[in-house]
């Protein structure tokens, strides 16, 4: 029995544009009727399109699934599959590291609420990161650009962090300057391959006075927000003895405007 071009689409949920594609590469060979130009369809084509649909949901693109159903022998399939099976294994990975990654950020978010301006001493973890904004002016010469573009392509893994002088913290002097750029930590940082040399700089592990605030609005925040974890460190006895680093832990919606979680760690002794 044959099919119309309609029957066949309606028959396997594949559109006549895509039908008429797999008849251009030789997957199927419809019969033209010259009279009316309707095509038919036999039992064989349709059996191939079916084959089409199995090679489709590997992932496959079209072409490739017109190769693989009209011309491939035995050792083109087996290679094909081969090469897919290995395409297929390392985006899974990468899915999974994506899994782990979301449910660490679920943490984060549920930890930004519960310690929003608690302090506590801890040690940092050691993170890659460099700089490349100054207060609100970005470095957008060619390095600095690429820099930036390779490093986002590791995203969700690499964050946004800043940077803030020891001499710029709230009591002592300073202008109260910021740096911005991206971190990640050198676990990620191996995996994807990134480069370790300048201008990236490694923090290592160290004790910390840490803490999470937050900031309302686009104007980002003042060293001010900073004060009370300067204050608890004085009041414990500790002295600050680094840079302080940060990291944005999510932004919503509160009060109607814009809010930005931070966690940071100041070094101390």
């Amino acid at each position: 029995m044959n099919y119309k071009i309609g029957d066949v689409s309606r028959m396997l949920g594949i559109s006549a544009d895509l039908l008429r594609y797999y008849e251009k590469k030789g997957v199927v060979h419809p019969r033209k009727d010259e009279k009316n130009g309707y095509r038919y369809y036999d039992a064989r084509d349709i059996d191939l399109l079916i084959d089409c649909l199995w090679f489709k949901n590997y992932d496959f693109s079209m072409e490739q699934i017109a190769g693989l159903v009209s011309g491939s022998d035995y050792e083109t399939l087996y290679a094909d599959l081969t090469a897919k099976e290995a395409e297929l294994e390392m985006r899974l990975q990468m899915q999974q590291r994506i899994l782990g990654r979301l449910r660490t950020h679920l943490e984060e978010l549920r930890r930004g609420r519960e310690t929003l301006g608690v302090c506590d001493v801890a040690e940092r973890p050691e993170v890659w990161y460099f700089m490349n904004r100054r207060d609100l002016t970005y470095d957008d010469g060619p390095f600095p650009g690429a820099l930036t573009q390779d490093w986002l392509k590791c995203m969700p893994f690499v964050r946004r962090c800043f940077e803030i002088r020891q001499e710029d913290l709230p009591g002592r002097g300073g202008n109260g300057a910021f740096s911005w750029g991206l971190a990640i930590t050198p676990k990620y940082a191996r995996e994807f391959g990134l480069d370790s040399g300048e201008p990236v700089l490694r923090l290592p592990p160290c004790r910390c006075v840490h803490s999470v605030f937050k900031s309302a609005g686009r104007t980002w925040f003042s060293r001010e927000h900073l004060r009370y974890i300067t204050d608890y460190a004085a009041e414990s006895g500790l002295t600050i003895c680094g840079n302080a680093f940060g990291a944005l832990l999510f932004s919503v919606l509160e009060g109607g405007g814009e809010t930005d979680y931070f966690e940071v760690w100041i070094p101390v002794e």
